[in-house]
């Protein structure tokens, strides 16, 4: 009974998450009522609050899966990385880039950085910090691991180039969803033109 009642929990929690974004996209942050997303979800407003304290919470659980998932297939390159060490970073970040639009929409980006800075402390600002450092580490993981591999200066410290091009990518990433013109293609060359000037004083 516990393995199903715990598969009904995961259920409820993804039909509410997945009709947040839908609804969240439609409808604006601000514009998207409680009482639509349990409709949508098909579930009782009761339930939305018996696992999420405001729409604030769930906006933070969409990110959540957001960045999880991103997590999860940078791994991939993490553990088997191109050759190259531009194609490597060009490789994990366009992971970042190219699913960032997926769950959330510009003005929902812009709706949890707000959150996220004027509530840094809080459950939904510590959260928020607690994925941009994973970010960040996987990042370093990778010029550890192409460092192991013959393709980084040995005297580089991978951990702080790590929070270098991901200080880089973010202010960068937040000024694109400041834009609703701005395009993901362009993005993904603006940092990769930068990475590129790294790549030539790291490499071997």
């Amino acid at each position: 009974m516990s393995g199903l009642r715990a598969r009904q929990k995961a259920d409820r929690h993804r039909r509410i998450i997945e009709a947040a974004a839908e609804l969240f996209r439609e409808a604006g942050y601000e514009g998207a009522k409680i009482e639509a997303i349990a409709a949508q979800a098909e579930v009782s407003v009761g339930t939305i609050y018996n696992y999420y304290e405001n729409k604030g919470d769930i906006l933070g659980a969409i990110v959540s899966l957001e960045v999880n998932e991103v997590l999860n297939a940078g791994q991939g390159v993490v553990a088997r990385p191109p050759a190259n060490v531009g194609d490597a970073l060009d490789t994990l970040i366009g992971i970042y880039i190219e699913h960032s639009l997926y769950y959330l929409s510009k003005e929902m980006w812009r709706q949890a950085m707000a959150i996220s800075t004027q509530a840094p402390d809080s459950p939904f600002g510590q959260a928020y910090t607690a994925l941009d450092r994973a970010l960040t580490e996987q990042i370093g993981a990778l010029i550890v691991r192409l460092q192991a591999l013959g393709l980084v200066r040995q005297d580089i410290d991978g951990a702080a180039l790590g929070e270098l091009i991901f200080n880089n990518m973010n202010m960068m990433f937040i000024e694109f969803v400041k834009r609703d013109a701005a395009r993901i293609a362009e993005l993904r060359a603006a940092v990769r033109r930068q990475n590129r000037i790294l790549v030539a004083a790291i490499a071997v």
